[in-house]
């Protein structure tokens, strides 16, 4: 293999097989992810594109100073409907954007202009203080119950998504989508679209080049942090790393962290195995998520970035236990985490 090929803020565009290529941004937090070329014989696929045009306008000049086959990407596919692997998609015009029928249906839910003006409003709220708290504490006892929410998530957002510019982002759905399963060929490459979801994502699909034993998982796997199962049931979660590790594969690539082999996902596995079980224990004990959240020791995961995520998490399992079916409010769930984290600073710092 040769030399990972470094850009100015830490990205890089790793060879990681025969024409195979992954490209790696920082160290996978949020909105930090990765994304894959795979070519033949002058063909290419892209395997995802990035949170912001900036972003992606750089990967793709990256990909084309590496390889001319980047220069002729005929198929994109999004793994799955978060934006920080579709929102670059309006940069590969004319390509065949491909993603499973529940991805294409989930990407509706949160639109890069909302997304925009969330950051926006956030930053203003950041900006005023205190006085934000107070405000939103009163609109809240008039029944405007989210501002409470809002208030409590805005440093979060900005922290965690200000650094990303959401101008001028067209959303750009798949014109193919797929159930199950799709083979789709790059040059003499067959190259299997293989849905494992609902888990991370409603929809959430990996990527398997079989000739050269590599697999481009999407956010079914974040190494080096914790995951986060907006959708779920974990059990899926549980189940898609197993459909990984039956597979012939030496190397995968994540949607989050450095490149990783089966161990890195079986670590995965191993995470969702013990959440659950701690998740049950205390929502048998009649616990509520929060306090659960805030009780379950993380142990050897302990060293994992985004420990907030956490506050989701167990959310999730509580809803799945109790048979709760109603759409959660992404305001309280960043809310959640925002809450979480502020805490665990605040006991860092004692």
């Amino acid at each position: 293999m040769t030399a990972p090929l470094s850009e100015t803020d830490g990205a890089e565009l790793r060879d990681v097989g025969d024409g195979v290529y992954a490209y790696l941004q920082r160290d996978g937090s949020w909105g930090w992810s990765n994304a894959g070329l795979v070519t033949s014989r002058g063909d290419a696929m892209l395997v995802d594109t990035l949170y912001d045009l900036n972003l992606t306008r750089r990967m793709l000049d990256t990909m084309r100073r590496r390889t001319p086959d980047a220069a002729n990407i005929e198929t994109v596919v999004n793994t799955h409907a978060n934006g920080d692997h579709c929102w670059g998609n309006q940069l590969v015009g004319g390509a065949e954007i491909v993603a499973s029928r529940r991805a294409a249906d989930e990407m509706r839910d949160l639109s890069p202009a909302l997304m925009k003006t969330l950051v926006r409003a956030s930053r203003l709220a950041v900006g005023a203080g205190a006085g934000a708290r107070w405000a939103a504490n009163l609109l809240a006892r008039l029944g405007v119950t989210r501002a409470t929410s809002f208030a409590d998530a805005a440093r979060f957002v900005v922290e965690k998504f200000g650094v990303f510019d959401f101008e001028g982002i067209e959303l750009c759905p798949p014109t193919t989508t797929f159930d199950g399963a799709l083979t789709v060929t790059v040059g003499d490459k067959a190259v299997h679209l293989i849905e494992v979801g609902p888990a991370h994502t409603r929809g959430d699909a990996i990527v398997h080049v079989p000739a050269d034993r590599i697999v481009f998982s999407g956010d079914i796997l974040f190494v080096g942090s914790h995951p986060v199962v907006w959708e779920g049931p974990v059990e899926n979660w549980i189940g898609a790393c197993d459909r990984i590790l039956a597979l012939d594969v030496d190397t995968i690539v994540p949607g989050h962290g450095p490149v990783t082999d089966k161990a890195g996902v079986s670590r995965v596995k191993e995470y969702w195995v013990y959440l659950l079980a701690e998740t049950r224990d205390r929502f048998e004990a009649g616990m509520s998520a929060d306090e659960a959240a805030r009780d379950i020791a993380l142990g050897g995961f302990s060293g994992w970035l985004d420990a907030e995520r956490v506050a989701v998490n167990v959310d999730t399992i509580y809803r799945d236990l109790s048979g709760d079916r109603s759409k959660r409010d992404p305001l309280q769930a960043l809310a959640r985490m925002a809450l979480l984290l502020e805490e665990r600073e605040g006991r860092a710092k004692r």
